[in-house]
């Protein structure tokens, strides 16, 4: 009697420790997603990603990695290339390096604000750009997340109305010929510095300025080492989420619809968020001491305008791009 009980218990703890077991083993099999971006745990889209991964919870675990601790900016998209990364906030400067034709996403002037931006890439003329990236990249491209509008922010107090104040001015522009065109465009002269290196640099006088959106300037406080902001508005500022091809491509369709329903939520609560946001901090910069004005915005864009078309960049451009863009 003793001897069966004995076994009865022996095979119950069996069990349940086997039960227990499998707990993990099952969490385990649900595809974990590494997520790389250069923006802080601070940042609105931090908050956007953890949006992200409560919409996708079901299928997918995603693992998020701010502030480019695992991969450094610029390189997220090769990483995902090369299988190293399966989602990463990509700048299209990035993407434009390896497919020309995107370079014209980056120029300046282009898109209008956050709405506009949506507006394209939602239409025909984007799902274009999306299937060139997606043919040529092996990357899905789930919408762009806006971020703002950038903005000219100086240590030197000398005002500025026209490009032609922005010579001899060292700004700071990420490396890459997209980003590093579009500071010549300005008018300044472009120098190439890592982002988390900017405050340093503005603090000891390595550069004169740079140039990122409101909240950006807010969550990195490059503001305590600026004087003034150049209201520009030259170009609205976004990055596009993305996800390996071939991790998307594995999904079924209710997994791919449902993922799309998640992403789609989250950055427009990010957009939306950001808009705010920028209304707001005018205001909080003034209160903190900042000189803030618009200057010729006109001159600058027909400046810029004038110094894409006459470069190299603009023959790669489809035929007719800006038109469309404009007319949207």
């Amino acid at each position: 009697m003793m001897l069966n009980l004995t076994r009865r218990h022996l095979f119950g703890a069996t069990m349940l420790a086997a039960a227990v077991l499998a707990v993990p083993a099952l969490a385990q099999d649900k595809p974990v997603l590494k997520f790389s971006a250069v923006f802080s745990e601070q940042d609105i889209r931090a908050e956007m990603t953890k949006k992200l991964a409560e919409g996708i919870s079901e299928n997918f675990k995603l693992e998020p990695y701010y502030g480019g601790n695992l991969f450094k900016q610029g390189t997220e998209l090769v990483a995902i290339q090369r299988g190293n990364l399966q989602m990463g906030n990509i700048a299209p400067q990035d993407i434009s390096k390896q497919i020309p034709e995107w370079s014209v996403l980056t120029s300046a002037y282009l898109f209008r604000d956050a709405a506009h931006l949506s507006a394209f890439f939602n239409s025909e003329t984007g799902a274009e750009f999306k299937k060139m990236a997606e043919d040529k990249l092996g990357i899905h491209i789930l919408g762009p997340t806006y971020f703002g509008a950038r903005q000219v922010g100086l240590k030197p107090e000398k005002k500025i109305n026209t490009p032609e104040d922005m010579a001899g001015i060292k700004l700071r522009m990420p490396g890459g010929d997209a980003w590093q065109f579009l500071g010549e465009a300005l008018g300044a002269n472009p120098v190439p510095v890592a982002y988390a290196e900017v405050y340093t640099a503005l603090q000891t006088g390595a550069i004169d300025g740079q140039d990122n959106p409101l909240p950006n300037v807010k969550n990195m406080k490059f503001y305590e080492v600026m004087s003034q902001i150049v209201l520009t508005s030259h170009l609205i500022g976004y990055d596009l989420l993305v996800i390996s091809k071939e991790v998307w491509d594995k999904m079924t369709p209710e997994q791919q619809q449902s993922f799309q329903t998640a992403a789609d939520e989250a950055m427009k609560w990010s957009e939306e968020q950001h808009v705010a946001q920028e209304k707001s901090l005018l205001d909080e910069f003034k209160a903190a001491g900042l000189e803030i004005y618009e200057p010729d915005q006109e001159a600058f864009r027909k400046f810029a305008q004038e110094k894409y078309l006459a470069s190299d960049l603009a023959k790669s451009w489809p035929e007719g791009i800006l038109e469309k863009v404009a007319g949207m």
